[in-house]
């Protein structure tokens, strides 16, 4: 659609208008805005196509204003004047310094860590402090800014915001793999003594009471390469087993229950910029790869 079809006011058609009626010529108007007469001349056409008006008189001596070109260069002007004060409003501080996030050493090293960088690139200034513990930093005492866990909290002091939920599987090496559908009995991969409590050691220690555990290791992604390495069958949350070279699926019986993932935080006030984004960022992190929590459809 060529100019002269136009019905909307251009800011730029309107700065020329401007820079004209101030210099008076073609040259030195293209001069002060570092363009061509050309340009200056069909920005003024098209301004006077959009507000059917002649603004200017065309003379030996240069342009100089009609009645409606006085008219146009008061609104204009103020046009100018609101576009400079737009642009010395005051902008959002950007959001700087340190947010700790707390979480088990599975969802750290598998997951999170390889992921920051996105978040790197879009708050430059945030500092971030990974925690790598199964233990439950302390909110209130301020050890974590954030703490991601498997489970809901008992504790109404916090904020609690659903992340995902983790589904678990079966996993080992290909040739071990091949063994059971031989129907060789399972061997398996786990966690020591130190951490039998938690809840996959009691599940695999409830279901599987006789098998044995070949291999022991206090981190579910120690656990993992072990069961790559051919030495077991591991029972892992998907997004470690799904995604490490050289594990398979490996289809026993019973399922391990599903466990949400939720952020933790105090109730945050409006001082807390930073730990407020890297909360909502990493909601957006789970949700875009929910896929990788269970691809078997849990």
């Amino acid at each position: 659609m060529t100019d002269r079809f136009r019905t909307t006011l251009d800011w730029e058609d309107a700065r020329v208008f401007v820079a004209l009626a101030r210099h008076g010529s073609l040259s030195a108007t293209a001069r002060a805005l570092g363009v061509n007469h050309a340009t200056v001349a069909r920005r003024i056409t098209a301004l006077e196509t959009t507000l059917g008006a002649r603004l200017f008189d065309r003379r030996s001596d240069g342009y100089g204003l009609t009645a409606a070109g006085m008219d146009a260069l008061e609104a204009a002007e103020a046009m100018e004047k609101a576009a400079a004060r737009l642009a010395r409003a005051p902008r959002e501080p950007s959001l700087s310094g340190l947010v700790r996030i707390s979480a088990t050493p599975s969802l750290a090293d598998g997951f999170l860590v390889p992921r920051l960088g996105a978040l790197a690139a879009r708050y430059p200034a945030i500092d971030v402090e990974i925690i790598s513990e199964r233990r439950l930093a302390s909110l209130s005492r301020r050890e974590a800014d954030i703490a991601l866990r498997l489970g809901m909290p008992g504790d109404g002091a916090v904020v609690a915001r659903r992340l995902a939920t983790i589904g678990f599987g079966y996993y080992a090496a290909p040739a071990h793999a091949a063994t059971l559908a031989d129907g060789a009995a399972p061997v398996f991969v786990g966690f020591d003594a130190a951490n039998a409590h938690l809840p996959e050691a009691a599940f695999l220690a409830r279901h599987f009471p006789r098998a044995r555990l070949a291999f022991r290791a206090n981190s579910q992604f120690t656990q993992a390469q072990a069961a790559a390495a051919g030495l077991g069958v591991a029972l892992l949350p998907h997004f470690i087993g799904a995604t490490l070279p050289g594990l398979v699926p490996v289809a026993l019986a019973p399922a391990c229950p599903a466990r949400p993932l939720v952020a933790l935080t105090r109730p945050l006030q409006p001082e807390d910029g930073a730990v407020r984004a890297v909360r909502d960022a990493l909601a957006a992190l789970f949700a875009a790869e929910a896929g990788l929590f269970a691809p078997d459809g849990a």
